[in-house]
């Protein structure tokens, strides 16, 4: 597992290949979501990927990068979701095994995409960091090639690529606000960015539950958490990791934390706003991008909605936990 940083030309590299099996996603501007914010709010809809979110891009890179060999002896990951689902969804395009390790209690809906993609499901342990060491197990026994959630540069050059489509759409992006679980996209997001425009500010945003990669950045260390929960399984990481951290310190200029109440409200105001539907991590960079509004006024800023898989019954406890009447 290689622990350099991608270049931008690597993320062009991977833009070479996603581009023959991915659309790009919308860049909406939605004038509601822009008057109320008082600056000029672009939203990219990565929610609207085949798989409903922007691990997809990542998934499909590392795949076609990898060895005749390592694709006979097939892949083991580990997820609460979307990266289960973009390393499945790429599996099957590409003809290798996979299995999936995601955590007792794993939403449901993400949990079936990927069986329904072909990838063995593996339920075990009480979070994601206990589903990856029993991943990083089943590795070592099998042979498998284990995919990290983040360690991995192909990764982040694959989920660079909306980062390119942002600024050919919106050249003249002054913030991107991104969410951040174990960092792939807002380190690949960094990536572009800066190699484009040093000035763009790149912000990231935790859950304010499971702070493990504010922290680090914070502390310059890499930091675990005893413990840590949020609704907003894409964001539930309770550890922080090598090279999302080294991207994060040279690149990212800085991490915001968001609360469960503000998820909540941005799920709300992103479907009165902009129509979009969007899980909590989908929904954390508009929570912090309405937390920073005086910051931002008059400013072009680009606003990621990075998954849109959600629970029927969590879309309506999100309604009902909103900052705007929160009923607990």
């Amino acid at each position: 597992m290689s622990l350099v940083p991608p270049t931008f030309q690597d993320v062009l590299r991977a833009r070479s290949v996603i581009q023959k099996h991915l659309d790009p996603t919308p860049l909406l501007n939605p004038a509601s979501i822009s008057e109320r914010l008082g600056f000029n709010t672009y939203l990219k809809c990565e929610s609207l990927q085949p798989i409903g979110a922007f691990k997809i891009r990542g998934g499909i890179y590392l795949m076609s990068r990898l060895s005749d060999s390592e694709r006979k002896a097939g892949v083991v990951s580990a997820s609460t979701g979307n990266h289960g689902q973009s390393i499945a969804y790429a599996a099957r395009m590409f003809g290798v095994p996979a299995a999936i390790f995601a955590p007792e209690g794993a939403n449901e809906f993400k949990v079936a995409s990927m069986r329904r993609l072909g990838a063995e499901v593996v339920l075990t342990g009480k979070d994601f960091d206990e589903a990856r060491a029993a991943a990083e197990e089943r590795a070592n026994l099998t042979g498998a090639r284990f995919v990290h959630s983040a360690n991995e540069p192909d990764l982040i050059a694959g989920v660079g690529t909306y980062a390119l489509e942002i600024i050919e759409s919106a050249p003249d992006i002054e913030t991107v606000i991104v969410p951040v679980g174990a960092g792939s996209g807002v380190c690949g997001t960094a990536t572009v960015m800066k190699a484009i425009n040093p000035d763009i500010k790149v912000i990231g945003v935790q859950s304010a539950g499971t702070p493990a990669v504010y922290q680090s950045w914070k502390e310059q260390r890499l930091v675990s958490l005893e413990s840590g929960t949020t609704f907003a399984d894409g964001l539930a990481a309770r550890v922080a990791f090598e090279l999302p951290l080294k991207i994060i310190h040279e690149l990212v200029d800085d991490i915001q934390l968001v609360t469960e109440e503000e998820m909540c409200q941005a799920i709300i105001d992103l479907v009165e706003g902009a129509h979009l539907v969007a899980e909590g991590a989908g929904a954390a960079a508009m929570a912090a991008a309405t937390k920073l509004a005086p910051q931002l006024q008059g400013q072009n800023v680009a606003v990621i909605v990075s998954g849109g898989n959600i629970t029927l019954d969590t879309f309506r406890w999100a309604f009902s936990h909103g900052t705007h009447g929160a009923t607990a």
